[in-house]
């Protein structure tokens, strides 16, 4: 069975973007070492899940890029999870070949888990991750927080009626002042 992974970098205040989804703030805290890592999340999936609005800004930002970390964010296959549905680029390489799930969220990613393969890991954007939080479909949680504080944006986690308990799994700080924490539902 395969387990979900959900990859986020996030604030030290616990914001994953800016009021308008603005990741600017993310600028100069990935140094050699974080990217590393990182690096090696990404490598250690067979498929990556988002929802169609981080679709629509990472498929043209990765597509074309040279980036360290787009050789496995173009190589390996994307799900993308919609309400509405979302139109596919057609210039973006495998960006454009990716799979759309149109609802169902939840029962799809139960079947997901269930196949032969390595781990799925998710991206977000904020809503996309709320909802897997929502519907504890999170395996692990790999959380690299910046330092930086904004104050108001969109947070990782929604409104929750209990208290979500976390076991700490690792724990990394890079040279940048970032932090990788790895954590899985208590």
């Amino acid at each position: 069975m395969r387990k979900l992974v959900l990859a986020m970098s996030m604030s030290a205040d616990g914001f994953v973007g800016g009021l308008n989804g603005e990741m600017d703030w993310l600028a100069g805290s990935l140094d050699a070492d974080a990217t590393a890592w990182l690096l090696d999340g990404l490598w250690q999936a067979d498929a990556h899940l988002m929802g169609s609005e981080a679709f629509r800004d990472m498929a043209p930002r990765w597509a074309g890029s040279r980036a360290a970390l787009a050789a496995p964010l173009n190589a390996i296959p994307k799900i993308v999870f919609t309400r509405g549905g979302v139109a596919l680029p057609e210039d973006c390489g495998s960006w454009s070949e990716a799979r759309v799930v149109k609802g169902g969220l939840r029962d799809e990613i139960l079947r997901l888990k269930t196949q032969q393969g390595k781990r799925l890991l998710a991206h977000g954007g904020a809503g996309f991750a709320q909802s897997l939080v929502q519907h504890g479909l999170v395996d692990e949680y790999q959380l690299m927080v910046h330092p930086v504080v904004l104050g108001s944006g969109l947070p990782l986690f929604p409104i929750m009626e209990q208290p979500l308990q976390l076991k700490l799994l690792n724990a990394r700080c890079f040279p940048s002042g970032a932090m990788a924490h790895v954590y899985r539902p208590a």
